[in-house]
């Protein structure tokens, strides 16, 4: 692809596609079993989810336990809802994995979803960061580790489990991809036979899992630390700060790239797949990343089109979506709207809707400053059609070529 910077200098009044509301909340209520426990510590002003997958039938949500009282870890909502509706979440797969929300620690459950992610085999890979209350005092309850569910049946096939030399104290594993391009196609039949990339946010790093020898290592870079001056965000006139390291990811098949940024940075970078999957690195060898572009201000949410290499991300600032295409250097703005997308920590690429964008909405700096108005619409599962897709004027984004381990040192 080469190395092209992206500047997103400033933006236009231009045609946006329709921006729809699937689903929204003031604040999130679960279909709760008859626990007086569970009800007793449910705490809905401290549960925001940051986790969006989109299966044929579901929609589900990753919800991590960023402070106390969040009484189910992972929740779905039915697809065939009218849109708008807030409906009650239903634990998954069943209240039985989320004993945590009672106060009642179970390694082998959910802890702690920040993400999920389903598969070919519709299978879905849940990653428990296996952390509570993070925000507030960090308390690590249980190794981090992926359960994955068979989407059809809900029933656990398989669980993965980190090597503890892997881990650092503040080990904070928050998102993951999923690539099965580096598999040859006579053995695509093992859905097993597949890579995941995982975010470490607090202990910034990139853990790489080989599914097929149930294997990791880790990898690191400065790119993936948070920059000291960029930690600060800017949301409708509110402020807050919030020194995250890498936390979204992308992954371009096509390419062979992963795409990934730090919460607290305005820059994008990449690094090859084909040497995140060759294996540990030797000691003293330079992960070679690319520093790919600059936006106008930091992003959480990240996605990649696969059909066209599209980048797919969500600044900040501009309470926006748009997509920057590296090879045809053509330039969307998908949404904006300073209400609706208030801080997207996801942004996905919907395979099992045919290629929408989906985003997940929190309004989550109101969750962190604890000031959410339960009078108010703070959370949103909202999507783009896949036929809506404006372009924007080609002096928008403009495009430099830099090498990031020349200017991050």
């Amino acid at each position: 692809m080469g190395t092209h910077a992206l500047f997103l200098c400033a933006w236009f009044t231009v045609a946006l596609a329709t921006l729809e509301v699937v689903n929204q909340w003031s604040l999130l209520q679960f279909d709760f079993p008859p626990d007086p426990v569970l009800l007793e510590k449910f705490q809905p002003e401290n549960t925001v989810p940051t986790g969006l997958e989109i299966g044929w039938e579901k929609i589900y949500l990753g919800i991590p336990r960023l402070r106390a009282g969040v009484p189910a870890t992972m929740a779905w909502v039915p697809r065939s809802l009218p849109p708008g509706v807030s409906p009650v979440l239903q634990a998954y797969p069943d209240w039985s994995w989320h004993s945590a929300g009672r106060g009642d620690i179970n390694c082998t459950g959910l802890v702690s979803v920040y993400r999920i992610r389903a598969d070919r085999c519709n299978r879905l890979w849940v990653l428990d960061a296996g952390v509570i209350t993070s925000i507030d005092d960090f308390r690590r309850v249980c190794p981090p580790k992926i359960l994955i569910f068979d989407m059809a049946t809900d029933r656990l096939v398989r669980s993965v489990y980190f090597p503890r030399e892997l881990l650092r104290p503040a080990s904070l594993f928050t998102n993951i991809v999923l690539d099965d391009t580096r598999t040859p196609s006579s053995l695509h039949s093992n859905c097993d036979n597949i890579f995941a990339y995982i975010s470490d946010t607090v202990a910034p790093a990139i853990i790489v899992y080989d599914g097929h020898r149930d294997n990791a290592w880790r990898v690191t870079h400065a790119s993936m630390y948070p920059d000291p001056d960029l930690g600060e965000y800017d949301i409708a006139g509110e402020r807050f700060t919030l020194m995250d390291g890498i936390v979204g990811l992308g992954h371009s098949p096509t390419q062979g790239l992963l795409y990934y940024q730090p919460l607290a940075t305005d820059r994008l970078f990449s690094v090859s797949t084909a040497v995140l999957a060759a294996g540990p690195p030797a000691e003293g060898t330079e992960l070679p990343v690319n520093l790919v572009g600059r936006k106008s201000s930091q992003g959480l949410g990240l996605a990649v089109d696969p059909r066209d290499d599209t980048i797919i991300f969500s600044p900040i600032t501009e309470t926006a979506i748009a997509a920057w295409n590296p090879l045809t250097n053509s330039h969307k703005l998908l949404a904006m709207d300073p209400e609706k997308l208030q801080f997207c920590a996801e942004v996905r690429w919907a395979e099992r809707d045919h290629g929408s964008v989906w985003a997940l909405s929190t309004r989550f700096h109101k969750y962190f400053r604890r000031s959410v108005n339960k009078n108010e619409i703070n959370v949103r599962v909202v999507r783009i059609p896949e036929n809506g897709f404006p372009s924007l004027q080609p002096h928008i984004l403009r495009r430099s070529a830099r090498l990031a381990n020349s200017t991050l040192h």
